[in-house]
């Protein structure tokens, strides 16, 4: 069977490109493919370091494949719209545009969350930093966080996600988030939940360019990341 694969930041360039195609024996694994393409590299793709998708749902090493599968690996991630709750843009992100979307007559409470690219971090400095996405399953991941911070806070009426792309320069809006719901009791919890989450699970990735060079930065693991394959 063959499966079309796509790599996302640091595995794209240690690759060399966005996609490939692999041809696999009928029954193999998510592992199987990724200890192939360890060997490939002679090695050079850390034990633990990788997330798998199939057909844009995070998958672990157990996984069986299927001839046609798109078969995404990446790294751990970082953390026209009209009518959407949850995209992904090249564009200067709006706070009033974002709140515009969840504003409504019952709703007497919006948070709202802008995060915003640093100069400095401790004694690092950053010249700008460049974003990229599996875009097609990262929009969906955002959805999903959506429904999650729904589910913990039935109060909660709307919310809306938005994350730009690209290069973005110091104290420019990487991210922006709105909530709304009727009274704020739990809203400030719920949109720092959706921001905790989306460092946590949203394919989207960044890098750090400044004077000591250029490295993607990876974002926090544990309880409720996804799968790693060893």
């Amino acid at each position: 069977m063959k499966v079309q694969i796509r790599f996302f930041a640091s595995t794209r360039e240690l690759f060399g490109v966005s996609t490939a195609e692999r041809e696999l024996p009928d029954g193999a694994t998510v592992g199987d493919l990724i200890e192939r393409l360890r060997q490939e590299l002679d090695g050079r793709i850390p034990v633990g370091h990788l997330h798998v998708a199939i057909n844009r749902r995070y998958a672990g090493p157990d996984a069986v494949l299927h001839d046609g599968d798109e078969v995404a690996v990446f790294p751990p991630v970082s953390g026209g719209h009209e009518g959407k709750r949850f995209w992904l843009t090249t564009e200067p992100l709006s706070l009033d545009a974002l709140a515009a979307l969840v504003t409504a007559p019952d709703r007497g409470a919006i948070v709202l969350f802008s995060g915003t690219v640093r100069g400095i971090t401790g004694s690092q400095v950053t010249d700008y930093l460049e974003y990229e996405a599996y875009a097609e399953m990262a929009e969906a991941v955002l959805a999903q966080i959506g429904e999650e911070v729904k589910a913990r806070w039935p109060q909660v009426c709307d919310i809306a996600i938005v994350h730009r792309l690209g290069r973005l320069e110091i104290g420019e809006s990487s991210v922006m988030i709105a909530v709304a719901a009727g009274h704020r009791q739990g809203v400030f919890d719920a949109c720092s939940y959706a921001i905790e989450r989306l460092k946590q699970i949203a394919p989207i990735w960044k890098k750090e360019v400044g004077p000591d060079g250029r490295y993607w930065v990876e974002g926090p693991r544990g309880e409720g990341s996804p799968p790693v394959v060893e």
